[in-house]
């Protein structure tokens, strides 16, 4: 993970961000897991994919707090760890923060921004991001994954007002995506009228990702970010996952070149 990561910074100009608060963290995550977050000194396994140690909670820290920026700027947070899998109350699957969750809440809390749209293109189900707004009316969650895939949730019928999960079969590529984008996550979004749409844009749907069996190419992550982006008059994003530090970069400036047409 930490690979993905310096190639990235390696490739492109960024700007440092600051740390978010832990009021704009709890917001979104509770204070029992923060403080145990908080106080491991040695590595710890928090889940079969997680591991912590002493540094992670100022990691996990500057991760949302670079997502802050991101909806400040109208940017992309190239962060790790990333964030989708983390619920309230504990880590999950390399998460520690939801990242796009807090930004999410600090867009409504700060800013003043009323409507919020999710929309999560990595190829696992984003159930930590999916427990948080579960019951909120005023965040629209959507998600394309495979499926059936880790975590298992994000099935189909897994679903309420504000709530869209598109599950595709392993092998499914830009077509497939783009057609279920315009079908059911692109309806769904305009008709929640968001002020402000957040990406959890991840990468391991390309057909070279090695943790995952879909086929979306350079191309279709590049349609993937200008759909999304037409979609609210603000639009920021975080990096999920992404596994292939050979092709990651390619991917993410196509998605900044979707973002920016």
């Amino acid at each position: 993970m930490r690979e993905r990561l310096l190639v990235l910074l390696d490739t492109f100009d960024v700007v440092e961000g600051s740390p978010a608060t832990r009021e704009q963290v709890v917001r979104v995550h509770t204070p029992a897991y923060l403080d145990r977050l908080e106080a491991i000194e040695v590595p710890t396994l928090l889940d079969p994919d997680t591991v912590a140690s002493e540094t992670s909670y100022e990691a996990a820290l500057l991760a949302a707090g670079c997502t802050l920026g991101a909806v400040d700027k109208g940017g992309f947070a190239l962060v790790r760890p990333p964030g989708h899998h983390a619920p309230p109350g504990h880590a999950m699957g390399f998460c520690l923060v939801d990242n796009v969750a807090v930004a999410a809440r600090y867009a409504q809390a700060e800013l003043g921004v009323g409507r919020v749209a999710i929309v999560d293109w990595d190829v696992h189900h984003g159930n930590g991001t999916q427990d948080i707004f579960w019951d909120d009316a005023s965040v629209l969650f959507a998600s394309l994954h495979q499926w059936p895939f880790y975590p298992g949730t994000g099935g189909p019928g897994e679903e309420n007002e504000t709530t869209v999960n598109v599950p595709l079969p392993a092998g499914s590529g830009d077509d497939a995506y783009l057609r279920a984008f315009t079908e059911r996550v692109e309806p769904a979004v305009r008709a929640f009228e968001p002020e402000l749409v957040l990406v959890s844009a991840g990468f391991d749907a390309h057909v070279d990702d090695p943790l995952a069996g879909m086929r979306v190419t350079r191309e279709g992550f590049r349609e993937l970010a200008r759909r999304s982006a037409a979609l609210a008059p603000r639009v920021a994003a975080v990096l999920e996952g992404g596994y292939d530090p050979r092709t990651l970069p390619s991917l993410v400036e196509a998605a900044r070149e979707g973002f920016a047409e």
